[in-house]
């Protein structure tokens, strides 16, 4: 454990922003999945938004890399397209 009040402060923000990413990284999985697994193109296109605007938030805050997340978001476009 740290002893120097610095190192406890920073102890204590990574542990909340640990729990802060995982949950927005959990999100984030969630939605892309939503869209891979959707059946109709309706659902899909839908579900595409919702993901595209977590993949630019996640790029814009650092939880992803910015190509990252531009691959991501033109691989699901490829799949939401290529649905009937």
């Amino acid at each position: 454990m740290p002893r120097i009040r610095s190192a406890k402060k920073q102890l204590r923000q990574s542990r909340v922003h640990r729990t802060l990413n995982r949950a927005q990284r959990t999100t984030l999985r969630t939605a892309v999945k939503r869209v891979r697994t959707a059946t109709t193109k309706a659902d899909a296109q839908a579900a595409y938004k919702l993901a595209e605007v977590l993949l630019d938030r996640a790029a814009r805050k650092g939880l992803v890399h910015r190509n990252n997340a531009a691959r991501q978001k033109s691989r699901l476009h490829k799949v939401v397209t290529g649905l009937k």
